[in-house]
Parts: structure tokens; C-alpha cells; sequence
């Protein structure tokens, strides 16, 4: 096992016990957020707008996202612990909840017979099922793939620098399960990140480390043109991309390093003007690539020749804090956030992984400006596979497909289904409070619903008092449980 993913699941279970970040969350209410939405009414009560929807889902597994009996607003005074929604506090507006669409996920999918593979997919992306509303792909194989590739693939020893070899063949699955997924929701967002550059762009000639070679800038933007240019004829419009996953762990497979210095140079002396020669309007996002180091991106949106080409920075949070988006943020308030990959592992546990996912990647993303949450893989199989060798062997995706016509939802598919549900596209941050062993993000959808999610990470029952717009209506949330309330 690499070391990144081992250091994955330790920096994991440090954060799950981080004080530094409780205190973040309980203190932190100049940044509360809350989305709010619901997209499956069908077969469900009718209920009025003075009442609210509670879904639930517990720690223990006994219910998971489970819609529960609706609460009513009056106009008492509110007592004991509030949380006040203010739909007057707009904050970022959400791009999508989701996931990595990776090729090993893809693999495994196809696995399913025709019948429950549809089924899997309608849950995952239609309004009846958790409406997952962005993907990311990898440009190329990611770790998850089952073999190392790029789009570029040459013999040892050669080049191609007019790249007349690139293909899309190896990725045509993907391409195929991208066209489903578009038939069950058209307006999905797709943002796409290379692992590697072609080997033969690389100071080091492997698909694991080395460095993108200064006299390929151009040829490897025009690698990007190409690609985003090959999947539009294909029917699938990439909304953003990065220039390299995880640009400061090079020991991936497949993995390059790539400095701040080198990913500026890269942006505006490469990428950036080629998507404008192009008539691009796919976005560039910078890093991609843990919350301890926001100087990384600070370097590039500092830089006035790259700044205008970047859209914003994306992060993940194997380190550091996620207050970092917003020190990010401050600096830059005209840059977008985007909170694009955190993992579950096969030796996690459902109710310590529920409430450090929810409190960090849901509910800490979206206060912290963040415009999209995504868990790392989509599915995998019994072995946590297909995977790279020397690839990640304990990623655990939300979905495991146990034969082909079986599949268990973990606990990723409940995390990213609390809010990729109720909370669509467009709709915008809100302000809420948080209390004591209380994390809440709030959001207004385009609907007019508002939507808050709720994070006890306490062991046991919390009653208080949701207020908004001078109404109020008593709750009590279930010990260490994640409950998204609707109104």
C-alpha cells in the first residue's frame, strides 16, 4: 500500500479527534450555510409550507436516510438551543454534490446485469434516487483504474508532438456510462483531472512522478484542447478541469509533481491560452491537492499573468484544516472554492466516517465557500479494486458491487445523498447557527425551499429548536446521526 493512502486513513482518524476543529465548527458562524431541497416528492405526504420534512440517517445503521414524520412551525418562542436559519445571508451558489467516476468504478458497474446496473444508475442520478448533480473523471487512468494510460500512448524512445496519436479508446466505457448517465440527468456538471501527462512529457519518462518537461507546455495544453474538443463530439461537455491531481504526491500510479511555480508557468503560458485560441469556456481550476498547503493556489492567483485564465483552486482534506478555503476565500473573494475528493476507507467505521464526512466534507466544504463536495469513488468491488499497482487498496467507494446482480450502498452514498438529494444545482448558501455537538449548513434551492443539514456528533439525543423567519418548531435529533430537514 502507498504511502499516501496510508496516511489517508491516519490523518483520517487524527482529524476525527481534532479539538482544533470541533472548536472551528461551534465558534465559526459568520460563514453558517444550509441547503435545502427536495427532489422526490413522488408517493410522498403532502405537506404544507408551514411543515418540515426531517430525513434521517444514524450512526448505528438502524435507519439510513429514511424520510420520518414532518414537524410542524408555530409561532412560540423558541427555548433551550436554537438554530436559527437566515435566508437574508446568501452566501456561494452550489455547482453539485457527487462523486469520482473512475474507471474501475465504470468496470465493476458494467459488471451489473443490464436491469440493476439501470437501477444503480437511475438511484444514483435521478431525481427518484440522491440526484448526484457533478462527477469527477480522470483525463486518462487514475489510480483506480485497472492499467496504466494516457490518451498519448507511444513507444519507448519516441515522441509526438503534434500528438497525432491521441485516441479516447481506452477510456470508451467511460464514455458509454457518461451517455447514460447524461439521458438520466442532462444538466450533470463534469470536471476532469489528469493523473500523468504522457510519459514521454516527463523529465522521468514513467507514469509514476517526474515532472511535465518545459518544451511540452504547449504540446500538453493542446493535450487538454484536444481532449475536452474529442469529448464534446462525443456529446459530454467538461465543465472545469485541473491541470494535475494532486500535484505534490508524485508517488502515485499514475502521478506527476507539479510546483506552484510550474503549475503558474504551465496556465499561462500553456493551458490558458489555448483555451482562449480555442473560443474555451471549459474553466481551469488550480491545485487539487490537500488544505495544509493553500499557499500553493495563493501562488498562482498571485501570479497577474495566470490569475485571469484560473476560475479558482480545488481542494481535498488528507491534511489541514478545511478553514483553509476560506482564508483562501478572503483573499480572494472573486475566485471560486471547490471541494473535489475525500475518501472512505474498508477500515473506517459508518458512524465515525458519517460524522467527520458530514462535519468536514459537507457541512465544513459549504461554509467554507466551497461551490461542490465530492466523495472520492464510485463504486468498487469485494476486493476495493479494480486498481493500478501500487494504486490505492483501501479506497472504499459508496457503492460495492457484490456480483451482477448485487450491490451494497456504504457509507459515501449517504453522506453525499444528505445533500445531493434536497440541495440541486443553483441553489444558494444560507446563513445558519450551530451549537454545541451541532454542525448545520443551510441553503435556499431554486425551488424557494429551504434546506438544513444537521450533524450530532454527540452519542446521544439532542433536542432544540429550529427557528427561521420568526417561526419555530422543536426537534430532537438521534445521537451521533446526520438528519436533512426540508421546508
Amino acid at each position: 500500500m502507498k504511502t499516501k493512502h496510508s496516511s489517508r486513513f491516519v490523518l483520517r482518524n487524527a482529524a476525527l479527534c481534532s479539538v482544533a476543529l470541533l472548536s472551528f465548527f461551534t465558534t465559526s458562524c459568520s460563514n453558517n450555510s444550509t441547503d435545502i431541497s427536495n427532489n422526490d416528492n413522488q408517493g410522498k405526504e403532502n405537506i404544507s409550507a408551514s411543515s418540515i420534512e426531517v430525513w434521517l440517517t444514524k450512526g448505528d445503521q438502524s435507519v439510513k436516510l429514511q424520510q420520518q414524520n414532518s414537524v410542524n412551525f408555530s409561532t412560540a418562542p423558541s427555548t433551550g438551543t436554537t438554530i436559527e436559519v437566515d435566508a437574508s445571508k446568501i452566501f456561494q451558489t452550489v455547482d453539485g454534490f457527487g462523486y469520482t467516476l473512475t474507471g474501475g468504478s465504470v468496470e465493476v458497474i458494467n459488471q451489473l446485469n443490464p436491469a440493476k446496473k439501470q437501477e444503480l444508475l437511475n438511484d444514483l442520478f435521478s431525481n427518484s434516487g440522491i440526484a448526484v448533480s457533478y462527477l469527477r473523471i480522470s483525463i486518462g487512468a487514475s489510480d483506480l483504474s485497472s492499467e496504466v494510460f494516457t490518451y498519448n500512448d507511444i513507444p519507448s524512445g519516441q515522441t509526438d508532438p503534434t500528438l497525432s496519436q491521441f485516441s479516447l479508446n481506452k477510456d470508451l466505457a467511460l464514455i458509454r456510462m457518461l451517455k447514460d448517465i447524461l439521458i438520466i440527468n442532462p444538466n450533470i456538471k463534469i470536471l476532469a483531472t489528469p493523473w500523468t501527462a504522457p510519459v514521454w512529457m516527463k523529465t522521468n519518462g514513467s507514469a509514476i512522478g517526474g515532472n511535465l518537461k518545459t518544451e511540452y507546455y504547449t504540446t500538453y495544453a493542446q493535450y487538454f484542447v484536444k481532449y475536452i474538443q474529442a469529448m464534446k463530439a462525443q456529446g459530454i461537455k467538461i465543465d472545469a478541469i485541473t491541470p494535475q491531481n494532486e500535484p505534490l504526491h508524485p508517488g502515485n500510479n499514475p502521478s506527476m509533481y507539479m510546483s506552484s511555480t510550474e503549475q503558474a508557468a504551465f496556465i499561462k503560458n500553456g493551458l490558458g491560452p489555448a483555451f482562449k485560441a480555442a473560443n474555451m469556456n471549459t474553466k481551469i481550476i488550480a491545485y487539487d491537492h490537500n488544505c495544509d498547503n493553500p499557499a500553493y493556489p495563493l501562488a498562482i492567483l498571485n501570479d497577474p499573468a495566470a490569475n485571469p485564465y484560473v476560475d479558482g483552486s480545488a481542494f481535498h482534506l488528507y491534511a489541514g484544516d478545511i478553514s483553509a478555503l476560506s482564508n483562501v476565500h478572503n483573499l480572494f473573494p472573486n475566485k471560486n472554492l471547490y471541494f473535489t475528493e475525500q475518501w472512505t476507507s474498508s477500515l473506517g467505521g459508518f458512524s465515525g466516517d458519517l460524522d467527520w464526512h458530514m462535519k468536514n466534507v459537507i457541512i465544513g466544504s459549504m461554509r467554507n465557500w466551497s461551490k461542490t463536495a465530492l466523495e472520492w469513488n464510485v463504486a468498487n468491488n469485494t476486493s476495493f479494486g479494480p486498481h493500478t499497482p501500487g494504486g490505492c487498496t483501501q479506497c472504499k467507494g459508496a457503492i460495492t458491487v457484490t456480483n451482477n446482480s448485487g450491490y451494497d450502498k456504504n457509507v459515501a452514498y449517504y453522506i453525499i445523498a444528505h445533500a445531493s438529494k434536497f440541495v440541486p444545482v443553483n441553489s444558494q448558501r444560507i446563513a445558519s447557527t450551530q451549537a454545541t455537538n451541532l454542525s448545520t449548513v443551510a441553503f435556499t434551492t431554486p425551488e424557494g425551499k429551504s434546506v438544513l443539514v444537521v450533524q450530532n456528533s454527540s452519542s446521544t439525543n439532542q433536542t432544540f429548536t429550529i427557528k427561521y423567519n420568526q417561526q419555530t418548531a422543536p426537534v430532537t435529533i438521534s445521537g451521533s446521526s446526520t438528519v436533512t430537514y426540508v421546508f
